[in-house]
């Protein structure tokens, strides 16, 4: 016998451990056909020559005459992975989310594809402007009207004003739910919008009309959005009139967030923190929280970072993930706002193919980001320009032939010309930040340089030609992973990558996962031939899933 017969010898291993007796007839049907729909369940025998799976009879517990049943699998399908709850609360079908890139990578026709699949999309509002925001954001509502979808609302520890703005339009435009992202610590601005239209319902429970998913990868600040808003910031919202002295009584009885996403090794803003580490801190500061808290709502964690594959989204799930975001692969889509230059370039990548940089939004923190190195100079630059901030006090400082490398290199025109056009923008978008770079000659230094690291992600975005090596591509190993996953399969073509073919893939994949561990969990092998989980085009993938539910 082999493994792709009804009955196959597993390899030097014998099951003594029977769940019951099988009183009925053996299937012919193929091991890998009844697991493959994972709205079935699976009974599988141990009979003299092997393991078989089987299909009409009936189970005893008290037989002795009968077939010993070595396995019994429940069903799984793939809209039972994750926290029922969570989907129950948003309105999705999966537990699966794709996360806010910013410059509107993770564009609105990746939120529109997500939602309309039963799934959730954060629009990448990070780095654009707020009239640019309010035509995705009235697009959105248009094509979607009540289906859900969220905004990405990013800390701007330099920007603080447009954080305002932002934290302003959603409340203006009524949209009912935000990712959260890179916060250090808790502002007014996301405390304002979470607390926004509170108040008690007729059967007096507490409603908050908007909802903050919170990405966090350190203890410290998941502890904050885990917590009540702090009382300075409501305090301050009660003295402006945007909460009454009721509504602050109530805000002490609800979190920042009640959804909190792990965010471990990933493009972008990262700690490059491993999620079998992270997740589980994380997860234990769920539940202290919870049981030392009187909400009223259950906490809910879920998985970022690395979920690229079918093995990484199992794993989130079986560690006890309430859903998993995803992140890199889908810049790598055809939905995604960037560019084919660059969906190329990340259809290439290999899991070392990344490097750490300065990031834009907090360069004179220090702060860093993961991006692409191949095929792109960006981050050996970008941490040139670092070097030149920490050293020199002023642009005048700069040695000339710093000066003059700079001027032909990366900025390719003068720096007084990179000046005049800083201050076109921060005219229209901030003012304040030129009041300070007048009285502060470092922080002009910081805007200029600012400006290369700005434009870098844009010109990626466009596929500017002539500035490949300046491209700035956030990505994470993960990138790597999907390639090697991918190959062979009709997603190695980036052509072919849709979010949603992605998606069904990876919840259709990590479920199988999960079967073969519970095979394994009963001493059952796996035969090898099941363990090719190689992406299945969407129709086909549709057509097993459809089937599954029909039956």
């Amino acid at each position: 016998m082999t493994a792709n017969d009804s009955t196959f010898v597993p390899r030097h291993v014998t099951s003594s451990r029977h769940w019951g007796w099988w009183q009925g007839e053996l299937s012919s049907e193929l091991l890998a056909d009844r697991l493959s729909h994972l709205e079935r369940p699976a009974v599988i025998v141990q009979t003299p020559t092997g393991f078989a799976v089987v299909s009409k009879g009936n189970i005893s517990l008290t037989a002795t005459n009968a077939t010993p049943i070595a396995a019994i699998l429940p069903p799984l399908p793939i809209a039972s992975l994750g926290d029922p709850k969570f989907c129950e609360d948003h309105g999705l079908r999966y537990a699966y989310v794709t996360g806010a890139m910013a410059n509107g990578i993770a564009s609105a026709d990746i939120v529109e594809a997500m939602s309309r699949a039963g799934m959730l999309g954060f629009y990448g509002a990070a780095g654009q402007s707020i009239p640019t925001i309010t035509n995705a954001i009235e697009r959105l509502q248009k094509n979607l009207g009540a289906k859900p979808f969220g905004i990405n609302l990013i800390h701007s520890p330099n920007e603080p004003i447009h954080e305002s703005k932002l934290a302003e339009l959603l409340i203006a435009k009524q949209v009912r739910l935000v990712e959260a992202s890179a916060y250090l610590d808790l502002t007014l601005p996301i405390i304002k919008y979470r607390l926004h239209g509170i108040q008690l319902d007729a059967n007096g429970t507490i409603v908050t009309p908007n909802r903050v998913v919170a990405k966090v990868s350190r203890i410290e600040v998941a502890s904050k959005f885990f917590a009540p808003a702090p009382e300075k910031f409501v305090r301050e919202l009660v003295a402006s009139g945007d909460l009454t002295p009721q509504q602050a009584e109530l805000a002490k009885r609800v979190p920042v967030a009640q959804d909190l996403t792990v965010e471990a090794d990933s493009g972008g803003h990262t700690d490059n923190r491993p999620l079998v580490t992270l997740l589980p801190t994380i997860l234990a500061l769920r539940d202290r929280v919870q049981r030392s808290s009187d909400y009223g709502c259950s906490l809910r964690v879920g998985a970022g970072g690395g979920i690229s594959t079918p093995a990484s989204a199992a794993a989130a799930f079986a560690m006890g993930a309430a859903y998993v975001v995803t992140g890199s692969v889908n810049q790598a889509c055809v939905e995604s706002g960037s560019s084919d230059a660059v969906r190329l370039m990340l259809a290439k990548a290999e899991q070392a193919d990344v490097a750490m940089a300065p990031a834009a939004d907090m360069f004179e923190m220090g702060v860093k980001l993961q991006v692409l190195k191949r095929g792109t100079m960006f981050a050996m630059r970008a941490t040139k320009l670092y070097e030149l901030y920490r050293a020199y006090p002023n642009l005048e400082a700069l040695p000339a032939n710093e000066r003059t490398a700079l001027e032909k290199n990366l900025f390719r025109t003068s720096l007084d010309e990179i000046w005049s056009q800083t201050q076109a923008f921060f005219r229209e978008r901030d003012p304040s930040q030129l009041v300070r770079a007048e009285a502060d000659a470092k922080y002009r230094m910081a805007l200029v340089f600012r400006w290369y690291l700005g434009q870098s992600s844009r010109w990626a975005n466009r596929g500017e030609p002539g500035r490949e090596m300046d491209y700035q591509v956030w990505c994470g190993p993960s990138m790597g992973a999907f390639n090697e996953w991918a190959r062979g399969s009709f997603l190695e073509d980036p052509k072919n990558r849709t979010v949603v073919a992605v998606a069904l893939n990876l919840l259709y994949g990590a479920a199988m996962c999960l079967r073969f561990n519970q095979l394994r969990s009963q001493n059952v092998p796996v035969p090898d031939s099941l363990r090719d989980l190689r992406p299945i085009p969407l129709d086909e993938l549709n057509a097993r899933l459809n089937e599954a539910s029909d039956e």
